[in-house]
């Protein structure tokens, strides 16, 4: 068997599906050490032994080893001759200058202000929202630039997986006039200006946020904080990934916004993972959790986003699926 892929496991008994699940945080932290400190980047092609990386990222040999050691286990590095670690597929992706690097969002999964949500996650279950919501999550950002950077950074990485498959899944040239509602740099616009070159875009954020954007032909930037600030009008309206950090009253907020701004015949692209309505895994679950934790948002089922645009002065025309974990929900004023 290849040492780079983990042996096939056997089907739990229940006692130990619960003592799996019970301790599935220790790889996940053991990755967030090995991403924060930078671990993949002393792996040459050769591999390295833990002391050589130990030289490079300030952890000591011996508990080096044993991190990865475990992590070689679940196929992230593989063991090599004398000792040594040596890259797989998935390791690769943990360094800084892979093209398709994750290092920077497995960072922030690590980072204090995201660990520690779940840290407190009894407390939040017990009071039905955590310590701090979303606007909490911004000004703490707003206040730690390095913290920040990790967030944009991974942020930035995700997009290069999922938003060509999301533009991809809707034809954007019917619209003359296109505003991103917190639409963080601009890259989703960036692309959708790409595929409607008739279009011209408006990014809409909060100044700290806008103020890192690229400057990209025919899109503005506005910056403002769209729960205080009149929304332009336009033909078409993108929410991406902003809905699912509110609870449902600051949702409804949201989206009334945008119902007050838009055109008879505007339409709104809500982009979200969906949680399917029926039973059985699915990432939109696990994501559901995050932001129970994080920033007492949800993802939520088609029904659940059927009721909340009808709220809002809204219809929910159809559901796209895109090849990713998003879907378009695509609503249009009653």
């Amino acid at each position: 068997m290849n040492e780079s892929e983990p042996a096939a496991e056997s089907v739990s008994t229940p006692a130990e599906l619960l003592s799996d699940l019970s301790r599935a945080h220790i790889a996940a932290r053991c990755l967030h050490v090995v991403a924060d400190c930078g671990a993949a980047d002393a792996v040459g092609p050769d591999g390295a032994t833990p002391e050589h990386i130990a030289k490079h990222t300030g952890l000591t040999g011996d508990a080096l080893d044993r991190i990865l050691r475990l992590l070689a286990a679940h196929g992230v590095f593989a063991h090599g001759p004398n000792g040594s670690y040596r890259h797989t597929p998935a390791s690769e992706m943990l360094r800084s200058d892979h093209p398709a690097s994750v290092r920077s969002y497995v960072r922030m999964a690590g980072m204090p202000v995201f660990w520690d949500r779940f840290t407190e996650l009894p407390r939040t279950a017990r009071a039905g929202h955590p310590r701090y919501d979303m606007a909490g999550l911004v000004g703490y950002y707003a206040a730690h630039p390095e913290e920040s950077a990790i967030f944009n950074a991974s942020m930035v990485a995700k997009s290069r997986t999922v938003l060509p498959a999301v533009v991809a899944a809707y034809d954007f040239g019917g619209f003359a006039t296109i505003v991103d509602v917190g639409g963080g740099r601009g890259h989703l616009l960036e692309l959708v200006l790409a595929r409607a070159p008739r279009a011209a875009g408006t990014l809409f954020e909060l100044p700290h946020v806008i103020a890192d954007a690229a400057s990209v032909p025919r899109m503005t930037l506005v910056a403002g904080d769209l729960f205080r600030d009149a929304l332009p009008a336009a033909d078409a309206y993108l929410l991406m990934d902003v809905l699912h950090d509110w609870d449902d009253e600051a949702a409804a907020r949201i989206l009334r916004a945008v119902r007050a701004a838009a055109r008879p015949k505007s339409r709104l692209l809500v982009i979200e993972t969906l949680v399917p309505e029926e039973p059985g895994p699915h990432f939109g679950k696990l994501l559901d959790i995050i932001m129970l934790a994080a920033t007492g948002g949800r993802e939520r089922t088609r029904s659940q986003y059927t009721a909340l645009l009808a709220k809002t002065g809204l219809r929910l025309e159809r559901v796209l699926p895109t090849a990713s974990q998003y879907s378009i929900v695509e609503a249009s004023a009653v």
